[in-house]
């Protein structure tokens, strides 16, 4: 009898890589201007998911953000802290894919601003932060040196109730690089304790401490492992927020 021909079982072929495969920091690279606003209502109604950037004057937040993206001039960084008075959006995605949205909130707390003009912005900030339907997540600035102030727990309290709603959080500590490994744990130490439940990472531009971690987590914030579209917190509070102010 004759046998019958031997068949080998194939072996298991790896999936071919993607070449166009998009990764956190390829994805943050892509931002591009979008609008400016001087007032809220200014803002176009988006459905796309948005991330703020909010921090006091000279926390190093225009650093962090083309640092990020890395482009030198993407964040407008003003010799004069305090004096961008708008809200500037920034898409994120291929182009004609716009899949988040960047949003760089004037810095506040600089002495030398108008009192006006500052109870103004203060104001423009905190209705923002509690109002704006396509908000996902925050990202507040804090040079870990001073550690956070009374503005920034006047922001916190803010920004609490949309947190416990499902809000994402991130305190960045810039200027890492000026600190010693043990002034970095004890910085953290302090932070996580005052994030409400948020997340904390250390920064550095100089040194890119940091960076690919904050991408990445900004990358899972706005795209969800199952696929789902990042979904918007629970509707914001209809109480009028206070102004941040000093």
């Amino acid at each position: 009898m004759s046998s019958s021909p031997r068949v080998s079982n194939p072996k298991p072929q790896a999936a071919p890589a993607t070449p166009n495969a998009v990764t956190p920091m390829g994805w943050m690279h892509t931002a591009r201007f979008l609008t400016t606003a001087a007032q809220l209502h200014h803002l176009p109604a988006l459905d796309t998911p948005e991330i703020a950037f909010v921090g006091r004057s000279n926390a190093g937040k225009s650093t962090c953000i083309n640092t990020l993206t890395q482009q030198k001039q993407l964040a407008f960084a003003s010799k004069k802290p305090g004096r961008t008075q708008h809200i500037n959006l920034f898409a994120l995605g291929k182009q004609g894919i716009t899949d988040a949205v960047l949003a760089d909130l004037p810095g506040y707390g600089y002495a030398a601003v108008a009192k006006m003009d500052k109870l103004r912005w203060q104001q423009v900030m905190a209705n923002y932060l509690v109002s704006r339907e396509n908000l996902m997540g925050i990202v507040m600035m804090c040079d870990p040196r001073h550690g956070l102030t009374e503005l920034d727990d006047i922001l916190l309290e803010v920004i609490r109730p949309r947190v416990e709603q499902g809000l994402k959080f991130l305190i960045i500590l810039t200027k890492a690089d000026k600190l010693t490994r043990a002034e970095q744990a004890k910085a953290l130490s302090i932070a996580r304790l005052q994030a409400g439940g948020g997340e904390v990472k250390l920064f550095s531009a100089l040194k890119k401490q940091g960076v690919d971690d904050v991408a990445q987590l900004l990358w899972d914030w706005t795209h969800p492992k199952d696929g789902a579209p990042a979904a918007a917190p629970a509707e914001p509070p209809e109480d009028e927020p206070e102004a941040l102010d000093e």
